[in-house]
This record gives structure tokens, sequence and C-alpha cells, in this order.
């Protein structure tokens, strides 16, 4: 690794997304500042709810309010810069809040993949195992499966953030995205970078397709039971309970999953900006409706 001539690699960065006309600017940040604040009140209607309502302090619940918290946090990661870029057109951000968004944007999709998960696990317990479920999700399980997903996540992104953060960037400093998202910043630097993308690309192997093939494990064994069911009425119960966590997941993981393990090039960087656009803006937005559209509580 050579240093930078000037020593100065690590000054800013700058965001090239959506340069656009002040009218076409003002429109695009009217649509998101629309979208923004839906996500806000309507996951912080769900974490009020389910904090103040006795009748919500279950371990669903429970995990539906984690949810929520981390739709918070990652939305409010990128969309304000987001916001202050398309109404100023200034689209510079220093390295060190590049690297604060880049953790929290990292922690909190840690953070939402294992929620995902737990919340996958609890639908099964409750189908599968109804009897035993108030055994198995006690009070103080439930709790250690959520503070777990924090921290975890908050290491991992710890140790991604560090890893970055010690790159040397002498040429570009030219952010393909609408914020600093792991590739893009690491594609920009000059520093010998094969071996950051092959411990990135097995480690999404290793937790994203991992928590997304446990989770559809637990869906065949809740499948399974729900179609021994015998009255039509049981199973249209049983699967009303966990379609909206179902609905979810499709929608977190497939454009989650098209982000990171499609293959690089040149023509798929505007790909990229969308998919992360569908599951940073858009997604957070409609988890709340999914939720209390198709839950009577």
């Amino acid at each position: 690794m050579n240093d930078c001539p000037n020593r100065s690699s690590k000054h800013e960065f700058t965001i090239l997304v959506f340069s656009m006309s002040s009218s076409g600017a003002l429109v695009l940040s009217l649509g998101i500042l629309i979208i923004y604040s839906i996500t806000i009140l309507g996951n912080l209607a769900i974490v009020f709810l389910v904090s103040f309502a006795p009748k919500l302090h279950t371990p669903m619940y429970f995990f539906l309010s984690n949810l929520a918290i981390a739709d918070i946090a990652s939305t409010s990661t990128c969309v304000p810069k987001l916001l202050f870029i398309t109404m100023t057109q200034n689209h510079r951000i220093s390295f060190s809040c590049c690297m604060i968004q880049l953790y929290f944007y990292l922690f909190c999709v840690h953070a939402e993949v294992f929620t995902l998960t737990s919340m996958a696990y609890d639908r099964y317990v409750a189908i599968c195992r109804p009897l035993q479920y108030y055994t198995i999700m006690r009070k103080n399980v439930y709790i250690a499966m959520a503070t777990s997903c924090w921290l975890f996540s908050a290491l991992n992104s710890l140790l991604h953030t560090i890893l970055t953060s010690l790159l040397q960037f002498c040429h570009s400093h030219e952010i393909n995205n609408f914020f600093c998202d792991l590739n893009s910043v690491i594609a920009l630097s000059t520093t010998n970078t094969e071996s950051r993308k092959i411990f990135i690309f097995f480690e999404v192997c290793a937790i994203f397709l991992v928590q997304f093939i446990l989770t559809i494990i637990s869906y065949i064994f809740i499948f399974s039971a729900i179609l021994k069911i015998r009255s039509s009425a049981g199973r249209m119960t049983a699967f009303s309970s966990c379609t909206s966590h179902l609905i979810t997941v499709i929608l977190w993981y497939v454009p989650s999953l098209f982000l990171y393990m499609k293959p690089d090039s040149e023509k798929s960087k505007e790909q990229d900006t969308v998919l992360s656009m569908i599951y940073l803006v858009l997604v957070p937005m409609l988890n709340p409706l999914v939720y209390s559209l198709r839950n009577k509580e």
C-alpha cells in the first residue's frame, strides 16, 4: 500500500447521485420528506403502542418494536443527509461523517436481519409448539435474543468501519450512491481491497444468507404444521398470525440479496442506488402499514 503523496486522502467525499435541476430537486425532496415522515410516525406509533398497551406485551410485538426501532434508525442514517443534498446541492460529506454514517447503516441493517430471524423463530414456536410457547419464549429468553441481535450487530459494524477507515483514498473521492455504502466507499480506495471484498462476500453469505435460510426453514415447518390443521378456520387463523412477518421478510430480503449477491459492474451502479433506496427508504415505511393493516390487535 502506497501512502498518498499529500497525506490528505481523508478530508471529504462527494456524493454524486441526484444532480438535477432546482425544480426536480424540490419535487424529489418533497417526496422523500413525505415518505420519511410517514416512516418515522408509523414506526414510532408501533413502539409506543407496544410499550403502553398491556395486551401487546408478547414476544411477537416485542420483536416488532425492535424492528421498528431498527427501521427508524436505518432510514435516519441516510435520509436527512439525502434531503440536505437535494435541497442545497451540496454533495460534500466529511470523512468522519461518512464513517459514522457507514457504521450506523451497517449496525441497523444487521440488527434488522437478526430481528427478522428471531421473529421467524417466534412464529415457528407459536404455530408448531403452541402448548410450549410461553415456556420456551419466556421474557428473559426473548430479551436475551434481542440483546444479542443488537450487540452482535454493533460489534460487526464496528469491525467493518475500522477496516474501512484504514484504507487510503488518494484519487477519486466521488461516491456513486446517495449515502456512504460499504461497497461504494471501498471501490474508491487505492489500497488493494481484494481480500476485503472476499471477506465481505463470505460474511454476507455467513450472515445474510444463513439468516435467510433459517427463516425459510422456519416457514417450511410453519406451513407444514398449518396444513395439518383440520379446520379451514384454524388454518386461516394460524396463517394470518405470520403473514405480516412473511411480507416484511420478502420486502427486505429481495432487494438486499439482489444488491449484495450480484456481480459488480459499471452498468449496475444505478441499479445499486435504486435497490438501496427501496430497502432504506420504502421498506421502513411499508413495515408499519403491513403490520397495522393485517393485525386486528
